[in-house]
């Protein structure tokens, strides 16, 4: 297939960038690893209160994601699912992109917006063989715990944010983290904190119990063992994060980032990055500041794609 712009990954800077494009008069395929639009957010964090989003005071992640699709409707964008852009050749006008399922999309310009790149869950050492059957490591939905006891181990963002979000569901929510010092924002700690949820620190999950689901989970607490009742585990304990084969490329990387100049430009022509992929001094990862860099991203490619466009296309308010 050939379009103007390439975008890889439809995550919330994915998203607007797609939007965007669509303002600057572009082609657009977006193409994402996942099956679903959204990254990760739809993945983990569908019903998160999100809250630094300009103009929303606190915006549920799927009715965020619902409205960015919505806005990138506009542009009527090709959507490549389920897919992953594995190889990028230059020539002369452009840019071919071939995906895993052998499909090869020619293109004027890549702009890269995939996040942490493909994600796996870190590994619950004392879990395994219980995925499914009481052990997960997203909480999609809540309803699935009301009413149950859910032990929750991490002691970062998600761990928190699950244990607010699940405490006045859950009959029970106790949190256990292996340390006493916690990674998560100190305002969802002390909220937390001040909820009926427990917090158990200088612990370890050491078993699952139960049959033929789980009914009990054992804790090693500063080298004592204790016994907590529990339906529910959630495993918060970060991810492994991997670019894939946009490594591969040739492209300037620094720790698992792509390095970006101000333009939003990468190290390779006509390949544009924008979000938490991207790498600079100063960089801050937070959607907001994705939303931005995705519109320098496009209005800076499109100067590429088309020689006699300028990078400042107008205000939006302006157009009739």
């Amino acid at each position: 297939m050939e379009t103007d712009l390439l975008i890889i990954g439809a995550g919330p800077t994915g998203l607007f960038a797609t939007y965007y494009a669509g303002f600057r008069g572009l082609r657009v395929a977006v193409v994402d690893s996942l099956p679903e639009l959204g990254g990760q957010i739809t993945a983990m964090y569908p019903e998160k209160q999100i809250l630094d989003v300009a103009g929303f005071p606190s915006v549920k992640g799927r009715d965020l994601v619902a409205g960015l699709v919505a806005q990138a409707a506009t542009a009527d964008p090709a959507y490549l699912l389920d897919r992953t852009a594995s190889t990028l050749e230059h020539r002369d006008d452009g840019v071919s992109v071939t995906l895993d399922d052998g499909t090869t999309v020619a293109c004027k310009a890549v702009l890269i917006t995939a996040g942490i790149g493909k994600f796996a869950p870190r590994a619950l050492p004392a879990g395994e063989g219980w995925l499914g059957r009481g052990l997960e490591f997203f909480v999609p939905s809540f309803e699935p715990y009301a009413g149950k006891d859910v032990v929750i181990v991490g002691g970062g963002d998600s761990a928190f944010d699950w244990a607010q979000h699940l405490e006045p569901v859950a009959r029970s929510v106790t949190l256990v983290h292996r340390r006493e010092a916690f990674r998560a924002h100190q305002r969802t700690v002390d909220a937390v904190r001040a909820s009926t949820a427990q917090i158990i620190t200088n612990a370890e999950v050491t078993a699952l119990r139960g049959e033929p689901s789980l009914e009990e989970v054992e804790v090693s607490v500063a080298g004592e063992t204790t016994t907590l009742k529990a339906q529910a585990v959630v495993a918060a304990l970060g991810f492994i994060a991997d670019l894939g084969p946009l490594q591969g490329w040739g492209i300037e990387v620094h720790k698992r980032h792509v390095v970006v100049d101000s333009a939003m430009r990468t190290s390779l022509s006509r390949v544009f990055a924008a979000g938490d992929v991207t790498d600079y001094p100063g960089k801050v990862r937070l959607i907001a500041v994705g939303f931005g860099e995705a519109a320098t991203a496009v209005n800076n490619a499109a100067v590429v794609i088309d020689p006699h466009a300028h990078v400042f296309p107008g205000h939006s308010s302006e157009l009739g």
